[in-house]
């Protein structure tokens, strides 16, 4: 298999994803093969095989079933570390979320990859990815009590227009941690953050995929329109 000899190391190109896409299974996967062309677009920042070390991302050798933000030797975004003390592992549902939308599913991580919007290539690269963990084949499809990383949502909320000013209102207990001024101390910045992935976001907590408890709380108590009206607010919010 591409990929066994030693380490790729070609420049990436990005796919912008669409948030929503559908999600992949083991049973949609090809040959792991066909990937390879696929890995080759992340393969500027991640390495893998035999040799492979930590470089602008962490190595992914292992990466199924291994916790979110696990390596000693790498130094993770904030927020990815914070995914990993909740308890995020990757695993393929995980996997097929963080790849399709990355900002998304961790507001703040550092990589700059957009998303990857084609279910197929994910596929592929995911079983790609799959043969360079231990004993391949015993990896099952998803944990039984895995559960969705993106949110269902209805094409009604998604087209919801949120309120700015009723934003500010309502803003006021998530600026008891967030920076107005867009600052990460700890938490990560939703100034200018664009709407849809706000939306998403919050909606993932309101439905715990997303497994912060405090902000599943907070989440919990806002109706759809009041999570559209913090979205308008932040999305251009002024220092």
């Amino acid at each position: 298999m591409a990929g066994r000899a030693g380490i790729f190391m070609i420049a990436g190109l990005a796919f912008f994803a669409a948030p929503g896409v559908s999600e992949v299974r083991a049973s949609d996967t090809g040959p792991p093969g066909n990937g390879a062309p696929i890995w080759a677009e992340c393969s500027g920042c991640h390495q893998i095989g035999p040799e492979a070390t930590n470089a602008i991302g962490p190595n992914l050798n292992g990466i199924f079933g291994r916790k979110a933000a696990a390596l000693d030797n790498f130094q993770y975004s904030k927020s990815l570390a914070r995914a990993g003390r909740d308890g995020l592992i990757w695993t393929y549902e995980t996997l097929d979320a963080y790849i399709a939308n990355p900002r998304v599913f961790a507001s703040g991580t550092r990589m700059s990859y957009p998303g990857l919007k084609d279910a197929a290539k994910r596929a592929d690269l995911l079983a790609y990815l799959r043969d360079f963990s231990d004993k391949p084949r015993d990896i099952p499809e998803a944990e039984p009590t895995a559960r969705r990383a993106m949110p269902e949502l209805s094409a009604d909320v998604r087209a919801l227009a949120g309120d700015p000013e009723y934003g500010a209102y309502l803003a006021s207990e998530c600026l008891t941690c967030h920076q107005t001024s867009g600052a990460d101390r700890g938490i990560p910045s939703i100034t200018l953050w664009p709407t849809e992935d706000f939306v998403l976001a919050m909606h993932a907590y309101k439905q715990k995929l997303r497994p912060h408890p405090v902000m599943q709380m907070m989440a919990g108590r806002l109706s759809d329109g009041e999570i559209a009206a913090l979205a308008a607010y932040f999305a251009d919010l002024k220092e």
